[in-house]
């Protein structure tokens, strides 16, 4: 059977590994990027032609992704050929609404997944959410979507925005946290790798054990002396994040005890 033609607009971080596991599957005929070394970088990966023209967009592709930062995608749609093809953008918190009245057939397909292009990962166990504008749609997403995971579900735009919101508590502000913890050990000329096992320990208790079940420190047991021993040591933002997250998680003690 004759591969799918497909159009990456983008070359970041999702379109890359979207790319990359798409390849096999389907036929990529072009890559768009507003720097053409991007789009040649990625291009060259996946055997196709490299763009920075959006006036070249070819206009006979069966799927068209749009990967590219949220800001960007309503000024991506106005600026591409209206087709009877199916669109789809890849935003967590962007509403599938922004393809209204511009495209017939069109969706998300968004990765809850940590993605960069200088560490690709398989996408394999990644969960993909996929929202389509019809019934139709929507299957032909949920084939999309499982040509590169196993784990593809429905999800309305509300519904991906929540999830959206908990990417970010779960994924960017603990890896701020990590940032944080660096810092201090900085200060006492420790490297961040003493933080590892604690890190992957804290992360493996959850294949058994609920976030809340597996909480521990001294906020979590009350011990007020030493978070007030830890506060006079830290300044600036460091000691108004840790009076905050300590308040947040004594608040859910006295909550369920």
């Amino acid at each position: 059977m004759k591969k799918q033609r497909v159009v990456m607009i983008g070359s970041g971080n999702v379109a890359t590994n979207f790319a990359l596991a798409l390849k096999d599957k389907y036929q990529l005929v072009q890559i768009y990027s507003r720097t053409i070394d991007n789009a040649r970088e990625l291009a060259e990966k996946v055997g196709c032609e490299a763009i920075d023209d959006l006036k070249m967009v070819v206009g006979d592709a069966h799927v068209y992704i749009i990967a590219v930062n949220d800001d960007a995608i309503a000024r991506i749609i106005d600026n591409t050929p209206c087709n009877n093809a199916l669109w789809m953008h890849t935003s967590g918190s962007t509403p599938i609404e922004i393809f209204e009245g511009k495209r017939n057939h069109y969706g998300v397909c968004w990765p809850v997944q940590s993605l960069s292009k200088s560490n690709i990962v398989k996408l394999d166990d990644a969960h993909l959410f996929i929202e389509g504008n019809s019934e139709k749609n929507t299957q032909e997403l949920e084939k999309f979507a499982s040509a590169m995971s196993q784990h593809v579900h429905k999800a309305s735009s509300h519904d991906r925005l929540l999830l959206h919101i908990a990417s970010v508590f779960a994924c960017n502000f603990a890896n701020h946290m990590f940032t944080l913890s660096n810092e201090v050990l900085d200060e006492a000329g420790l490297p961040f790798d003493v933080m590892l096992p604690l890190i992957k320990t804290t992360i493996e208790k959850l294949d058994h054990l609920t976030p809340q079940e597996s909480q521990t420190g001294p906020a979590a047991r009350g011990d007020i002396k030493i978070i007030e021993k830890h506060l006079s040591s830290l300044k600036g933002d460091k000691r108004e994040i840790y009076k905050l997250l300590s308040h947040s998680l004594m608040q859910r003690r006295e909550k369920n005890n």
